[in-house]
């Protein structure tokens, strides 16, 4: 079942676009279920980074579709997002935020169809895997690809991602037992846990990542990590 989102504040647009979307469903006999929303503040509000897809009014009252867009992205980098308008000068702006398309309103069928084929064909069945988690800022969906390394921060742990950096309410052995499990993550210190995809180099008791940032190797960590890591690189050659 594919989980979509509605964002718009026209109810009678958001029943003549769940009609579509249904026709859509009946003839590629896919499952499709529904969440509407009348504004981007009520989105934001009961945001669910499970969603596959978002179709996004642009222009709305309270909050409009690119600022909710914009805070969207900041918490799920990988939904897919379909802009409406009537407006044809905001569709290029629409792409700063990864849209997938845009659909000028009123939509036709035949185009919607076009839009979501397409939609299918890239993402259908290419799921990437990740973890989701919520913190006081809000809900995250992260890729466990676009996961840097992992940080204890007082009781709880940091987890550093895309531009991104969260609090997560867990503790480095409950995050550990979650992310090693996972071949590209290991264990180089007490406080961290590394995305070995992410290392180009080590300098003594750090290891370098393609960011610049430095990660300490402790040593009762090193040996285990040091195989783990060598390990991986054989395997990436």
């Amino acid at each position: 079942m594919f989980k979509i989102a509605i964002c718009d504040d026209e109810d009678t647009f958001i029943c003549q676009l769940k009609d579509q979307l249904n026709q859509y469903a009946a003839e590629t006999y896919k499952e499709f279920c529904f969440f509407t929303y009348h504004d981007g503040s009520e989105l934001l509000q009961d945001y669910r980074p499970d969603y596959d897809l978002i179709f996004m009014d642009i222009k709305m009252e309270q909050v409009n579709g690119l600022k909710t867009a914009g805070e969207i992205r900041k918490m799920d980098g990988t939904v897919g997002l379909i802009f409406l308008t009537s407006l044809r000068q905001y569709v290029w702006k629409g792409y700063e935020y990864r849209a997938v398309n845009y659909l000028l309103k009123p939509i036709k069928y035949g185009v919607l169809k076009m839009e979501l084929d397409r939609y299918f064909e890239h993402y259908q069945g290419k799921d990437e895997p990740y973890f989701s988690f919520s913190n006081d800022n809000g809900k995250y969906k992260v890729l466990y690809k676009n996961l840097r390394y992992a940080e204890t921060e007082k009781r709880n742990v940091m987890l550093h991602f895309e531009d991104n950096k969260q609090v997560i309410y867990k503790n480095m052995k409950e995050i550990s037992a979650l992310l090693c499990p996972q071949p590209q993550f290991a264990r180089c210190h007490q406080s961290f846990v590394v995305n070995m995809s992410f290392i180009k180099g080590m300098e003594g008791m750090e290891v370098i990542l393609t960011t610049g940032e430095h990660i300490p190797i402790s040593q009762p960590k090193r040996k285990e990590f040091m195989k783990k890591l060598t390990d991986y690189w054989g395997d990436m050659l």
